[in-house]
């Protein structure tokens, strides 16, 4: 989904680890979700969200479109993917790539990445320069891409109960063209219910933007929503595995709250003794480009 310069770094999706190791042994595991988009309650958009989880590796895809008379902040159309490995911590991307599509324009990236970081970095379109703050080479180290970063491990506490110190820790975050942090922090426990899948408690983080290269100092985004703390993302687990997903979040903006809140939130068994054989699966996820030749 593509984002105005305003939020894209907060949707380059909105926008995923399985602990190793001495963990004890569970199902391979795809979620299947979709999302709705609204601003000051009117319906501006809808996202898609697939992941699957492997016993040391991940795949994961998101597509969306938003449009309307009240899409100042998110507008246009678009999918992103990633694959990489999974790690005793968290997710480390391997590939991203993302084709984007706003007033009429259609771009596209990929990037592979190495030890944290980023090792190359291919555009359709040069990145925009408009007095933007540069993106240098620091920037592109330790960080992770849109999708990986925002699932998180979070190994439930006593009876299943989300744990609330998992919410405090910094996402560094590099979409191929801004650099920003989501700080998060724990703000409360919550119980959510979805339409279609997932009911029960959920970890409610607070979440701060620190806008960091890539944007102009002069944007909306810097004035209106960079350093704030009134954004909140409700994360659910993916049942079978010891990763949560953003299943909920909120921003307030200078025209009213934005929303991006799931009414599909379904867990699959891919591996599975329990499940009965011919058993329907969601479809798969769209095959991610091949990495670029090294």
């Amino acid at each position: 989904m593509r984002v105005r310069t305003q939020g894209s770094a907060l949707f380059s999706v909105v926008c995923l680890a399985l602990c190793i190791g001495n963990a004890p042994a569970r199902a391979e595991a795809r979620l299947n979700a979709h999302f709705k988009i609204s601003m000051v309650g009117v319906s501006i958009g809808q996202l898609s969200w697939t992941v699957d989880i492997g016993a040391g590796n991940y795949t994961t895809a998101a597509n969306g479109k938003a449009s309307g008379a009240l899409s100042v902040l998110v507008n246009g159309e678009g999918r992103v993917a990633t694959r990489g490995i999974i790690d005793s911590d968290r997710l480390r991307p391997t590939f991203f790539s993302a084709n984007l599509t706003e007033d009429g324009e259609v771009a596209g990236l990929q990037m592979t990445f190495e030890n944290g970081g980023v090792k190359t970095l291919r555009m359709d379109t040069p990145p925009k320069k408009d007095g933007r703050i540069p993106v240098g080479e620091a920037d592109r180290r330790n960080v992770a891409d849109p999708l990986s970063a925002m699932l998180i491990v979070a190994p439930p506490g006593e009876n299943n109960a989300p744990v609330p110190s998992h919410c405090e820790r910094v996402l560094s975050i590099f979409d191929g063209q801004r650099r920003y942090d989501l700080v998060l922090s724990f703000k409360r426990l919550d119980v959510l219910k979805v339409d279609a899948g997932y009911a029960g408690p959920v970890l409610v983080c607070a979440v701060v933007l620190k806008p960091i290269a890539g944007y102009r100092a002069d944007s909306a985004l810097v004035k209106y929503v960079g350093g704030k703390s009134d954004m909140e993302i409700w994360f659910a687990p993916i049942t079978g595995t010891l990763i949560i997903a953003p299943a909920r979040l909120v921003m307030p903006t200078m025209i009213g709250t934005l929303e991006i809140a799931a009414d599909r939130f379904e867990v699959t068994a891919l591996k599975s003794p329990g499940i009965a054989p011919g058993t329907a699966l969601p479809p798969p996820v769209a095959p991610i480009p091949a990495e670029p030749a090294k």
